[in-house]
This record gives structure tokens, C-alpha cells and sequence, in this order.
């Protein structure tokens, strides 16, 4: 068993991240939105308010176009997105979050604001500011699409 202090900086970010996607789909589960993966989440987080082109969403969510494809298909037939085409490249299709996209994400909002509001009860306001500001500022060399 690793020491709590040799434990990697990316694997200190990722305990919290999963603590809080757990919260998250066992939230979305409650009301209903059952029916999608986190892989699936992962491409539908990326999807822009006007709709996001598929090698947009492949290239952000660091996966294949044609696992994208897959994933967009899966969401779509569930009812979570729709392709529509894209206004500045009539080739082109954008994948648009539907009404029941934007339904789970105000379930998933809330459980963020609510697991935020713990995190910031236990480090207090400054070192929860802190921890954001950080993070902000590692988002300039670790986010190519911030």
C-alpha cells in the first residue's frame, strides 16, 4: 500500500474527481437518467451550447472519431442528442444536447454545487479559493481547449 504522502499529484486530482462523479451518476440514477456510461458523459460534457462538430468531441474527449461516433450514437438513440447540420459547413453535422441532456445536467449541476459546498465546509473558504485558483491557473498548461 502506497503512503498517503507518495501518492502523485494526478492521482490526489483524481480521487476527489471520481468521489464526485460517483455522487453524480448515483444522483442522475435516482431520477431516472440510468441509461448512459460515463463514457458517454465524457463526449456529452463536451458538447457545446450550439453544438459541437464530432471531431471536436473525439479530439477533446482524447478518443477516436469513430469511438465518438459510437458514443454519439448510443446518446442519440437514448435521446440525449441530436445531429443537425452544421450552419457554417452544410457537409458537416453538429451533435446538439436535447431536452433530456439538459435535464440530467441540472440534476449533475446540483450534486456539484451541493459535493462543492462540503469540499469548501472541510478546507474552509480561503483554502477551498485557493485550491480553485490553482486548479484555474494548472487549466494554462494542462487544457488545450480552455
Amino acid at each position: 500500500m502506497v503512503a498517503e504522502s507518495e501518492l502523485n499529484t494526478g492521482v490526489l486530482l483524481f480521487l476527489p474527481y471520481r468521489a464526485l462523479e460517483n455522487r453524480v451518476f448515483a444522483a442522475l440514477a435516482e431520477a431516472g437518467f440510468d441509461d448512459f456510461t460515463p463514457a458517454q458523459a465524457r463526449v456529452m460534457q463536451r458538447i457545446g451550447p450550439d453544438g459541437t462538430r464530432l471531431t471536436e468531441l473525439a479530439e477533446q474527449a482524447q478518443i477516436t472519431k469513430q469511438t465518438a461516433g459510437f458514443l454519439v450514437d448510443q446518446l442519440e438513440k437514448a435521446g440525449y442528442v441530436t445531429r443537425v447540420p452544421d450552419p457554417t459547413d452544410k457537409r458537416a453535422r453538429l451533435v446538439r444536447g436535447a431536452a433530456k441532456a439538459w435535464a440530467a445536467k441540472e440534476v449533475a449541476d446540483a450534486v456539484v454545487a451541493e459535493v462543492e459546498r462540503e469540499w469548501e465546509e472541510h478546507l474552509g473558504k480561503r483554502r477551498m479559493k485557493q485550491l480553485r485558483e490553482a486548479l484555474t491557473l494548472l487549466r494554462e498548461v494542462t487544457d488545450p481547449w480552455a
